[in-house]
């Protein structure tokens, strides 16, 4: 063979080597603009969102449907979850979006409980019907120190 022909040769083999690398890191990465039309966001307003991280999960009947994109303190002072849920998920207007926590000291996540309406919430609205964190450790000393009633 050739010089110039072993060059064209691994040339190729490259740019195939490169190609089969780009899609894969496509595939299982999270790339929003390509599966941005798979998703939507919801908000949701708490009183407390302690423990809740971004990228915590957003569960429906146990089943991670969505995560937590981002958590922002609102312009009357309440904590607004931005979930990113998937599009075949269609929450009613009457669900309950919960803070739950896998186990007594386990990770926090986000349980919306589907209500029963036929009306459903569009991209971007806000769900005010939510159940805060309960705080272990408020409940315990109120209880230690004997102001729990």
């Amino acid at each position: 063979m050739k010089k110039g022909t072993i060059e064209i040769i691994v040339g190729l083999f490259m740019l195939v080597g490169f190609a089969a690398f780009g899609y894969l890191a496509l595939q299982l990465g999270e790339v929003r603009w390509l599966t941005g039309g798979n998703t939507y966001l919801l908000k949701a307003e708490f009183d407390n969102v302690s423990g809740i991280k971004k990228g915590a999960s957003v569960q429906v009947a146990g089943v991670v449907v969505g995560s937590v994109e981002a958590i922002e303190l609102g312009p009357e002072n309440f904590a607004v979850l931005i979930m990113r849920l998937q599009n075949q998920v269609k929450v009613p207007v009457d669900s309950i979006a919960s803070v739950k926590s896998q186990g007594i000291i386990g990770d926090k996540y986000i349980q919306i409980s589907l209500g029963g309406d036929e009306e459903l919430f569009n991209e971007g609205d806000m769900v005010t019907e939510t159940e805060s964190a309960i705080d272990i450790e408020s409940l315990i000393s109120k209880f230690a120190f004997g102001s729990a009633k």
